[in-house]
């Protein structure tokens, strides 16, 4: 699993906005300056988050973004899962039913299944709320 600038850019995006929790909206030069993240692919990171309703857009002033709910209450998973699409180790596991002819006689297949439950279930176990306390800019 290689989790790409994308996702990791929404997990500090999120985290941002959790430092700023109960201060109001968040404007998005703000974010991408702190972040160092170019507001063009800030733009469209936040949309997909927004579409996800884990964050809230306000025009105008005093704009810009907030959380929907506290980091508390978001998980890693969750955020990757949204940005990355899938996290599974292998192809035959990305998606709701494997549709590999060889599933049946893969011996494999059960290491597989395991390292994937194992990379959701920790990554679902984290809580955003979980890294404040770490640097939000190193992940």
């Amino acid at each position: 699993m290689l989790v790409s600038t994308r996702g990791r850019y929404a997990l500090r995006i999120m985290l941002e906005l959790g430092q700023h929790e109960g201060e109001g909206c968040v404007p998005l030069p703000v974010i991408a300056e702190n972040q160092q993240i170019s507001e063009k692919y800030l733009e469209s990171i936040v949309s997909v988050l927004a579409k996800a309703r884990l964050v809230e857009g306000q025009r105008g002033k005093g704009g810009g973004y907030r959380l929907t709910r506290p980091l508390s209450e978001c998980s890693v998973g969750e955020i990757l899962r949204l940005t990355e699409g899938s996290l599974a180790p292998v192809s035959c596991l990305d998606g709701d039913t494997n549709a590999c002819p060889r599933a049946g006689q893969c011996s494999t297949l059960p290491m597989w299944e395991k390292l994937d439950r194992l990379i959701n279930g920790y990554l679902d176990s984290v809580r955003l709320s979980d890294l404040l306390g770490e640097d939000a800019t190193k992940l």
